[in-house]
């Protein structure tokens, strides 16, 4: 009985590990990407929000909840998502915007190009003339 237990029990653990690192991705913050190497579709994103609108999705500026825990913790709030328009797509698309801080604050921005799955930290240049 205890033989019979114990191989079901190594079968599921086995199963259940399996599993898991077939539906696991590599996410995180992989590096960085500078505002001139966003799409433009970002860069246009970005500068509504920085005016603070108007944004083309309702849901635009709504709280980001780290769900995914790919981002650095914060307090639920921290982050906001902004929708970045994807050409023929029907729908909002896989890319986002996500801000860090104060609503309308640009001083802490990701980037995703694959719906939340990993993000690039946004460095902005700094233009002289």
């Amino acid at each position: 009985m205890s033989n019979k237990l114990i191989s079901r029990f190594l079968l599921f653990f086995a199963t259940l590990l399996l599993s898991f690192n077939a539906f696991s991705f590599e996410s995180g913050v992989s590096g960085t990407i500078s505002t001139s190497e966003l799409p433009v579709e970002a860069r246009e994103t970005l500068r509504l929000i920085r005016q603070g609108g108007p944004f083309p999705y309702e849901k635009d500026g709504s709280v980001f909840g780290n769900y995914e825990r790919v981002l650095p913790q914060q307090k639920r709030g921290y982050y906001r998502e902004f929708t970045v328009k994807t050409p023929r797509a029907r729908n909002r698309g896989a890319r986002r915007l996500v801000t860090g801080g104060a609503p309308r604050s640009t001083a802490e921005i990701y980037y995703t190009a694959d719906h939340y799955r990993s993000f690039r930290r946004v460095i902005e240049q700094e233009y002289r003339r």
